[in-house]
């Protein structure tokens, strides 16, 4: 991103520290949050992740920034043996766990607490890795897109959700003013944390989507990637893989 954006300005914690403590106190409202600023449209999105990665029939897959696995269990359509899902905060973990148990997941998903910038992995380790929401929150997103790379297989499949800005009248108009004041508001309202979701709302405007993404993961040794705008292009899904 072009300038760095932290949730809380006046904190020593750094970015990630501040990323970990925002969602930890978010992690109890934030699938209804989630649902009620999407419009419930995320859940297409993550529909479209799991066709795209039901072609390459992975074993195993890893979920950066799983929060509460959301895309975990949706990924468990695709017969997919193993899924880890991975987040830094302990708190939406929490509720992910809960949620696993309650469809009776344990066997397939495993929710773990860690840093996608020091994956705890071998080299060529996952099928598949997928980051919904995710990298624009890494400290680093060089590091994060390079780990990624290191543990997946040649031939493994990285996809991407990430949110993204309309570029053609109106919907860039009505998104901006949307995204800028009017999703705040709702984080206000239904949140007690007032700070985080003008970081989600900031970090979302300031992330280098589309071809400028494309040309990140590039440089870091993704080959054949491809990206597929997401209604009216307020959210981007990229696909890549390994050599």
């Amino acid at each position: 991103m072009s300038k760095k954006i932290i949730p809380y300005q006046n904190s020593d914690l750094s970015k990630k520290g501040q990323v970990e403590k925002m969602f930890n106190n978010i992690s109890k409202e934030y699938d209804l949050l989630n649902r009620v600023i999407s419009f419930g449209i995320d859940i297409s999105w993550r529909k479209k992740i799991v066709k795209i990665l039901k072609t390459k029939n992975p074993t195993n897959i890893l979920d950066i920034a799983t929060g509460t696995g959301d895309l975990a269990i949706e990924l468990t359509k695709t017969n997919a043996k193993k899924i880890i899902g991975l987040d830094i905060s302990k708190g939406m973990l929490e509720v992910g766990i809960k949620k696993i148990k309650n469809k009776k997941l344990e066997q397939t998903i495993e929710m773990v607490i860690g840093d996608s910038e020091d994956l705890k992995y071998n080299d060529n380790f996952f099928d598949a890795i997928t980051v919904s929401f995710g990298v624009r929150n890494f400290e680093s997103l060089n590091s994060g897109l390079s780990e990624i790379l290191r543990v997946l297989k040649p031939n493994g499949t990285l996809v991407v959700l990430e949110t993204s800005n309309p570029t053609k009248f109106p919907f860039k108009q009505l998104y901006k003013f949307y995204s800028k004041f009017v999703l705040p508001q709702i984080g206000k309202v239904f949140s007690k944390d007032k700070f985080a979701y003008n970081y989600l709302s900031e970090s979302s405007a300031e992330f280098p989507f589309g071809k400028k993404f494309n040309n990140i993961l590039n440089k870091i040794g993704f080959i054949n990637i491809v990206d597929y705008p997401q209604t009216f292009g307020v959210a981007t899904i990229y696909v890549a893989s390994k050599k």
